[in-house]
């Protein structure tokens, strides 16, 4: 009997500068009758647990308590009623200022491998602006609304941004904005100061450090500050010295969208301080609430409206554990030898001409792909992704084979698994033929119906419906780039 529908459990769970919380979600899979090859899609998400909220526990200003940290979410499983074996897919991510601890890459990696299986350790600052933009709701609203809606994640060390266009999200940027850049007690002294804000104080004229009283002007001068550079972010390219300072990432590519004139419609906010900037309460010892006034100050000034999103500081935890997840389509290729999940996997994209489909060709364009990555053929697994069409026609996907054989060499020899990914669905012919034509008998996984971009890194999970289906996380892992931020 054919299974036609799939339900995973999966977590979301985020270590932010200010605050961690885990969520978890049912992601109902059916077939999609529509795809050629009747691949799963994922029909529906139900959050089914939202955890305690708690402020990110430190040792100090540069280590996270690992042990506080993972007692509190071993303590959120037993409070839902849910055992790390029954979790299928998810995703752990660390966000912010904390990002850059020294132990950062540590906790995550050990919260992913207790969370579940398939539960994949994330961090980045593009990425976060993805899954914001997902979990608060701006990438469906402009689906269903056919608008371009910029959002902005603001949480206690960055503010992570994306514009999504048609259900599409076309650029995503990050600025080190955020609530807890400086953090103090109830008698306005400081127990907390980050670089970008010791940055906007030398702007300033200031110099504060741990342990000073700040009087409420500078601290009001301080988030005015930062709240300016905010908005001269969303609005455009920033042109100040002080916003290129604070830039995390590239700016945000006001150009690319579809029809490459089209203004922002509307803006959204999410994280904690957008909790702040709706009309929520609360004190959290930082300058969260006095950057939200002076944020709400200035949005009269924006060219759209503001409008209030689905999530505001649950965003990005919704979209680590409800919307990280990708699914290959149903003719994907295996060898039964490969060990799954396979990890931290970079994404490389081959530009090949159809038209002049050769050998030669095949094998110059993926060398190239490995030389714009500094990287070398045969030291590690990369998945080649491929989305230009290709004929399913039995003379080309030959010749096609014998081109992957001739540029892998190395990876062969080492026994690295080589991993081709396509956009269109011709990933079990390439499999089959790879397998008959050429010296490639072993370690090959070819998969396809899925959009991924260059610059992606990957997780794949256990094959699914009898080796059919693969779960895969489309994810961001450059921790030396946040920390070079």
């Amino acid at each position: 009997m054919e299974i036609n529908t799939i339900e995973l459990l999966s977590v979301g769970i985020d270590i932010g500068s200010s605050t961690s919380h885990l969520i978890f979600s049912k992601l109902l899979l059916e077939r999609d009758e529509e795809s050629p090859t009747r691949r799963f899609i994922i029909q529906d998400r139900k959050i089914i647990y939202e955890g305690k909220i708690i402020d990110t526990p430190l040792l100090n200003d540069n280590t996270i308590n690992i042990a506080e940290l993972t007692d509190f979410f071993k303590q959120e499983y037993k409070r839902a009623g849910i055992n790390p074996d029954e979790v299928q897919t998810g995703a752990v991510i660390i966000t912010g200022e904390t990002a850059k601890k020294q132990n950062a890459e540590e906790i995550v990696e050990t919260l992913s491998n207790d969370a579940g299986n398939f539960v994949a350790a994330t961090a980045g600052p593009n990425f976060e602006g993805v899954i914001a933009a997902m979990g608060s709701g701006a990438k469906d609203r402009s689906k269903n609304y056919n608008k371009t809606i910029l959002s902005c994640d603001i949480g206690g060390g960055t503010s992570n941004i994306a514009i999504s266009v048609n259900g599409e999200i076309i650029s995503t940027s990050c600025v080190s904005v955020g609530g807890r850049l400086i953090a103090l007690d109830s008698e306005d002294k400081i127990w907390r100061v980050d670089d970008p804000a010791k940055t906007v104080m030398e702007h300033l004229g200031m110099d504060y450090q741990i342990g000073d009283l700040i009087p409420k002007k500078d601290i009001n001068k301080i988030a005015e500050t930062f709240a300016q550079v905010l908005i001269e972010v969303i609005t455009g390219q920033p042109t100040s010295l002080l916003a290129k300072k604070l830039m995390i990432t590239k700016n945000l590519d006001f150009t690319n969208s579809i029809d490459f004139t089209k203004s922002i419609d509307e803006y959204m906010f999410s994280g904690g301080v957008a909790e702040l900037i709706y009309g929520g309460n609360g004190t959290h010892n930082d300058m969260g609430k006095i950057l939200a006034d002076k944020i709400n100050l200035l949005t009269p000034k924006l060219s759209s409206p503001v409008i209030e999103p689905l999530n505001k500081i649950r965003a990005t935890v919704i979209g680590a554990g409800a919307h990280s997840l990708s699914i290959s389509g149903s003719s994907g290729f295996m060898d039964d030898k490969l060990e799954f999940p396979i990890i931290n996997v970079p994404v490389i994209k081959v530009d090949i001409e159809e038209s002049k489909l050769s050998v030669q060709q095949v094998v110059a364009k993926i060398n190239s792909s490995f030389q714009r990555f500094d990287l070398k053929e045969g030291k590690e697994t990369v998945a080649l992704y491929f989305k230009d069409q290709l004929k399913n026609s039995y003379p080309e996907v030959e010749l096609f084979a014998k081109s992957i054989e001739a540029a892998l060499p190395n990876s062969i020899v080492n026994r690295i698994p080589i991993i081709l990914i396509f956009e269109n669905d011709i990933a079990c012919s390439v499999g089959n033929v790879i397998r008959r034509e050429t010296g490639l008998k072993t370690n090959l996984l070819t998969l396809d119906e899925l959009d991924l971009k260059e610059g992606d890194w990957i997780d794949i999970g256990e094959p699914l419906v009898g080796n059919q289906v693969f779960p895969v996380t489309v994810k961001s892992l450059v921790f030396n780039m946040v920390n070079n931020g």
